[in-house]
């Protein structure tokens, strides 16, 4: 019954704007560097400092290591973002500022909704950020990828505790 309740007040909730969402992508970004410091750092830990090489002022790098270190970083800020998501709706970014990501009927996401959101997402933000502003001209105030993961962010109240 609780459960109900709660989901019929999230859906009621507005929707984020861009700048918030942008605003909680920043603080997100920090926390995903950090992450892809700490891999990059265990990769030369175990692969040493001899799989690159300066040449004629240019670094080179072994291509294979370059391709794991590449997949590890889209698991890992893939697995960080769906992670938090399918949890709580909320990453660290997003309880700053009090944004949460529901499903378009008050629940939390599932994990397909969550990779489609996640592969959906980079294009949005990479193409210029049209798929982020197309939420501008969307009649409820949804980006391009929250239309393709039947998802909606919306604005928590103060009262909300993440926990």
């Amino acid at each position: 019954m609780a459960d109900t309740d709660s989901r019929h007040i999230l859906q009621q909730q507005p929707r984020a704007g861009l700048l918030r969402r942008l605003a909680a992508l920043l603080y997100d970004g920090f926390l995903v560097a950090a992450i892809w410091m700490l891999i990059g750092y265990s990769m030369q830990f175990i692969v040493g400092p001899d799989t690159n090489q300066l040449v004629d002022g240019v670094v080179q790098t072994n291509p294979l290591i370059d391709n794991i270190l590449f997949l590890l970083m889209l698991i890992s800020s893939s697995g960080f973002y769906i992670w938090f998501w399918t949890r709580s709706g909320q990453t660290l970014g997003m309880i700053a500022w009090r944004i949460k990501l529901v499903a378009n009927d008050g629940g939390l996401i599932c994990v397909r909704q969550g990779i489609i959101r996640f592969l959906a997402a980079w294009p949005s933000f990479f193409m210029f950020g049209l798929g982020y502003f197309w939420l501008t001209i969307d009649a409820n105030g949804d980006a391009f990828h929250d239309k393709l993961s039947n998802s909606k962010v919306i604005v928590v109240p103060k009262s909300h505790q993440p926990f």
